[in-house]
């Protein structure tokens, strides 16, 4: 069926079609994703002008595979509309983007239409993320460039993580147009990709005046007499008070977890459900595609829910457990993150070699990290190592927050919910939230 069969037959059928645009320079890698949510569905794609369809067979320079559309590399020629179009049981959707290619000119290295403007959290923290380089296959960021140089400073005054590049305590001479220049590997063969983005420092308002002496003026000096033996006391009181201060400080420190607990349980600190969330938390983990006995499995659909739900009412979401039959795995997997206070990720090393629940992850990294609206608590059920075979939004968050292992001696007692690890999930678990007086009456 070619795209003008597809076009008459949506005279009968419910059709949605969107569009999006596309840039890209010429000679580097391009992948475009179709707009529409099309998981688990056949997508195909054509040449909007001409009717003819992209080919799906990998190898050809402009070629489709599912959701997404490659040119390996662009070429002038590429520039023009492209369709996707995904059938449902009922009803077909459609959706045209654009792909626009440049020219390189000498003296300008990225053309105004594809330059990324500020994500949010840039502006003071002084962190740039390489554009687009999440859509791209084993990707490498090889050099940063500002305003078409290569970027040059003190050491200190750089640091790459990732995708990141980290400008240290940002002055308003750090703004401009930073490019990040990267690889990719598609089917053996490596392309180059170039994005840039636009940095802009924001002023701190926030930031006290300079202090100035009142009084005395002129530089004046005053003479103050000594006081009496009460003021050797005084200071005394002070020394002491600080003392206890800072022991109180250090046994805090030392004991956090415990008092925060602690107190959770004495004063009942609830919160009122007001938030819009369902789940307390939302947990994702391997799953075991053979019979065999596995511990992960247990731990998830037995251990977990007896300490957290049985013993501490907290309320969780496991998939397979709490979906629904004939659900849509994608939109239910969207829905329930959505709908949860935290994110508990089981960490193994099956993790890095299981790909099935990529789009899981996908959903729950996004709002852990772009959205930020849900924190995420990372179970090191199994030692991993450096964590270098992890995907890097994963090796992000746990350079930011670490993990909590799992010991063998936890599996002599593992419902025994004052333990350590259990202790440290409970203190990264939220407030145990109760209907609002407004709902208990209806």
């Amino acid at each position: 069926m070619d795209l003008l069969q597809l076009i008459l037959l949506s005279t009968f059928l419910s059709v949605s079609v969107t569009s999006e645009s596309f840039h890209a320079m010429e000679d580097e890698a391009l992948v475009v994703k179709c707009p529409q949510d099309c998981q688990n569905r056949t997508v195909k794609w054509y040449h909007t002008q001409t009717n003819q369809l992209i080919p799906a067979e990998e190898g050809g320079r402009i070629h489709s595979s599912g959701r997404f559309l490659w040119f390996l590399p662009t070429s002038k020629e590429d520039s023009g509309n492209y369709t996707c179009v995904t059938h449902y049981s009922n009803y077909t959707k459609q959706s045209t983007v654009s792909v626009m290619v440049y020219l390189h000119k000498q003296g300008i290295c990225f053309p105004s239409q594809i330059r990324y403007p500020n994500d949010t959290g840039t502006l003071t923290s002084g962190r740039i993320v390489c554009p687009t380089i999440d859509n791209y296959e084993k990707a490498t960021i090889v050099k940063w460039y500002k305003d078409c140089k290569p970027l040059q400073g003190p050491r200190e005054k750089y640091s790459m993580g990732g995708k990141y590049l980290f400008i240290k305590r940002p002055q308003k001479t750090d703004e401009g147009h930073y490019t990040c220049h990267f690889t990719c590997i598609h089917s053996g063969n490596i392309y180059n990709v170039s994005a840039t983005r636009i940095f802009r420092v924001k002023e701190d308002v926030s930031s006290p005046m300079p202090s100035q002496i009142q009084y005395p003026t002129d530089n004046a000096v005053i003479q103050v007499e000594s006081g009496d033996n009460h003021s050797t006391y005084t200071t005394i009181g002070i020394l002491v008070l600080l003392s206890i201060i800072a022991l109180l400080l250090i046994l805090y420190q030392f004991f956090r977890i415990d008092i925060v607990l602690l107190c959770q349980r004495i004063f009942k600190p609830y919160k009122t459900q007001d938030d819009g969330k369902i789940y307390d938390a939302y947990v994702i983990y391997p799953k075991n595609r053979t019979n065999e006995a596995n511990f992960v499995e247990y731990f998830v659909h037995q251990i977990l829910p007896d300490v957290l739900e049985n013993k501490h009412g907290y309320k969780l979401c496991i998939y397979g457990r709490d979906m629904l039959p004939g659900e849509d795995a994608a939109n239910a997997l969207e829905m329930r993150i959505q709908k949860s206070r935290r994110l508990i990720i089981i960490l193994t090393p099956q993790l890095i070699q299981c790909e099935e629940f990529g789009y899981e992850h996908q959903i729950a990294l996004y709002s852990a990290l772009i959205q930020n609206n849900i924190k995420v608590i990372l179970l090191e059920m199994e030692t991993i190592g450096n964590y270098a075979g992890l995907q890097e939004s994963l090796r992000y968050i746990i350079k930011q927050q670490g993990t909590i292992k799992w010991k063998e001696k936890h599996k002599e007692c593992p419902h025994a919910s004052n333990s350590k690890f259990w202790k440290l999930v409970r203190y990264h678990m939220p407030l145990i939230h109760k209907p609002s007086q407004l709902n208990h009456a209806v």
